[in-house]
């Protein structure tokens, strides 16, 4: 435990140095992460870690660390507003940390179609209800592509609004498209960190 806190501190100090230096590609919708984010769970592999922000829940950070380093952060969004976590379809997601069962570019779901990472089932904080066909997704067709103004609105990324989700982590296209390039590079983890 005292060599995960310590690679912790480390990885903290490492940002507030490099921070300014720390960021992804503006066009793939990531930016920089403010010095003090959350440290990965584990210092030797790719960690993928949610940050919900409590005082605008579709304004939270999406983040990729590698052997405790913080690489790259998205804008993501989760449930519509309401920090309930035990609202179903409405309330963002559950701290915890959610096992991926499956990654795909081409996901063909009812309402989610195109990239997405589907997570386990997990209980709310008071197991009041259990949040089920969680993901982290976007607004696209199955072919990852944007529908055009005639089309499906679910399937195309209009602006900020579309950061609202039924509690699912929510990317934009490009950010997704990114996250995915850079999992692929560096090693896909097996769980999702869910933090506030």
């Amino acid at each position: 435990m005292r060599g995960l806190r310590k690679a912790a501190a480390l990885a903290a100090a490492a940002l507030a140095v490099t921070g300014a230096l720390t960021s992804s590609p503006a066009s793939a919708g990531a930016v920089a992460e403010k010095p003090g984010a959350r440290p990965a769970a584990s210092a030797s592999a790719t960690t993928l870690v949610f940050d919900k922000n409590k005082s605008a829940p579709l304004n939270s950070k999406l983040s990729i660390y590698k052997n405790g380093k913080l690489l790259y952060t998205y804008r993501a969004g989760s449930g519509t507003g309401i920090t309930n976590d035990c609202a179903s379809g409405r309330g963002w997601m559950p701290n915890g940390t959610w096992r991926i069962q499956l990654k795909s570019r081409n996901y063909n779901g009812k309402k989610i179609k195109g990239y997405a990472i589907w997570l386990q089932d997990m209980p709310c904080s008071k197991r009041m209800t259990t949040r089920k066909e969680m993901f982290i997704h976007s607004e696209m067709k199955r072919d990852g592509t944007q529908a055009g103004r005639r089309g499906l609105e679910s399937q195309r990324w209009d602006g900020d609004r579309d950061y609202a989700s039924n509690g699912c982590v929510k990317l934009s296209p490009p950010a997704i498209r990114n996250l995915f390039r850079q999992l692929d590079h560096l090693g896909w983890p097996t769980h999702l960190r869910v933090v506030s």
